[in-house]
């Protein structure tokens, strides 16, 4: 497809370079903070992030080191995904429901906010 964009924006991936070349010292001596979007399905099973964001990097952080394991789980998702039974659909539909999609205005998406201890 010639008209798909490239994604991340190059402008977008060097401001994410830089943001975290700045922040690098800061998040190493204080730790880091950040937001993040989830689609409804993780959203909802998803009631406490704190929690879920320290078991899902922590779970990373000790599979990092492992590349074996991480290549067989790597391997099983993609059979997972060439063993589904559901009809697959082609690359040109599938951006064509993107395009609808990206057409709609979005709502603001929930929040969760963690009650200041301060």
């Amino acid at each position: 497809m010639s008209d798909a964009t490239e994604w991340p924006d190059p402008a977008d991936k060097a401001h994410a370079v830089e943001q975290a070349r700045r922040l690098r010292d800061q998040a190493a001596k204080d730790g880091l903070r950040f937001e993040a979007y989830l689609p409804p399905s993780l959203a909802l099973w998803l009631l406490d992030p704190s929690e879920a964001v320290f078991v899902i990097l922590g779970e990373h952080q000790e599979l990092e080191p492992h590349v074996d394991l991480r290549r067989e789980l790597f391997k099983r998702r993609i059979q997972a995904a060439a063993d589904d039974p559901r009809p697959g659909i082609s690359a040109e539909e599938m951006w064509e429901k993107l395009r609808e999609v990206t057409k709609e205005p979005r709502q603001e998406s929930a929040r969760w906010k963690k009650r200041s201890r301060r």
